[in-house]
């Protein structure tokens, strides 16, 4: 569900967003006539992927805090928060967010008034239940809806990222709702016209996106809004990230020497931390912070533990094949 990336095609997950009134997480009205809908289109720059994306977000509090799927804003350089069908545009700083539950939660700059939505109770859904899905379609600006049924409960499914990783997604709910790129972050409503999910992911061959079936899958909102309690609150874990993230700005691929371990250099950001540390293309990381690295995925849960500012050890093998080391001021960098 999701991002829609618009260099040369839309391709991205499916997601989808709900309208509803009242509020989710506590939030103070200023006037009768609130803005919007309760649902935000969401737009990203990826300047370091030189593309754009797309997707939806959820109003939980009327002075913009916004809940969408992670891999919305995932490598966002610059995230833009739109209200259809108004003037309201915003910028958006990145509150925290959780990998692994494809939760994220987002904070407008010069916020208010906005309309929330309300929040249902996922655990009493039923096989057959009627929902609804509300998002932006085709990464169009627009709002649209689709209607269908729950199918599954308590699901599992993985999950492919647009770098190719995979993700275990688990007590998903299940739905024939027709869900379209561009929909990711947002709620599917029951028939109360309440939240009861965040749409997260969908067969449909691209991006994050599941095989097997034409059905979505969406985050139970008890489970989302818990994830998005805990980062307001500021209370990083093993899986939640608070805050900025910190940025090497290396791109990674694997290594065909220490008998394939460590992690080959194959493109270093100008100006960003490694290349200003003298790390270049072809050096091979074997060691971050004192931690072996047996391959690139081992890098970034390294990193994301670290914030920006602070300075780290990278042990590498340089193209003579020369164990070296440099100390690098990590930056801050986009959400992963």
């Amino acid at each position: 569900m999701g991002r829609i990336h618009v260099r040369t095609a839309l391709t991205a997950l499916i997601a989808l967003v709900a309208i509803g009134s009242g509020t989710a997480f506590a939030a103070t009205r200023t006037t009768s006539h609130p803005i919007g809908t309760g649902v935000v289109v969401i737009e990203t720059n990826l300047a370091y992927q030189n593309a754009a994306a797309a997707g939806t977000g959820i109003v939980l509090t009327s002075s913009g805090r916004i809940l969408t799927n992670n891999h919305v804003i995932a490598g966002a350089t610059t995230i833009r928060v739109v209200v259809p069908k108004t003037t309201h545009t915003y910028t958006a700083r990145v509150a925290g967010y959780d990998t692994t539950a494809d939760v994220a939660v987002l904070q407008l700059q010069k916020a208010s008034n906005l309309k929330t939505v309300t929040t249902g109770d996922a655990s009493g859904l039923k096989l057959g239940a009627r929902v609804t899905a509300v998002g932006n379609a085709g990464g169009t600006g627009r709002l649209t809806s689709s209607r269908g049924n729950v199918t599954g409960l308590h699901k599992s499914i993985t999950v492919q990222g647009d770098n190719g990783t995979t993700e275990q997604l688990t007590g998903l709910i299940e739905t024939n709702a027709a869900l379209q790129p561009g929909d990711s972050g947002g709620p599917l409503l029951n028939s109360a016209g309440r939240v009861v999910g965040i749409d997260t992911a969908a067969s449909s061959g691209s991006p994050f996106a599941v095989s097997a079936s034409n059905d979505g899958y969406a985050i139970p909102i008890g489970k989302a809004t818990t994830i998005a309690r805990q980062i307001v609150s500021g209370k990083s874990s093993a899986t939640v990230h608070i805050g900025a993230t910190a940025f090497l700005g290396v791109q990674l691929g694997n290594s065909a020497s220490f008998g394939g371990q460590g992690a080959t250099i194959v493109g270093v950001v100008p100006g960003a931390p490694a290349a200003s540390a003298g790390l270049v293309p072809g050096d091979v990381i074997i060691a971050v912070a004192g931690r072996p690295v047996s391959g690139p995925s081992n890098i970034a849960p390294i990193i994301l533990a670290h914030k920006p500012g602070d300075k780290v050890t990278i042990t590498y093998s340089d193209a003579s094949g020369q164990t070296q080391s440099a100390s690098v001021t990590l930056a801050s960098g986009p959400p992963q």
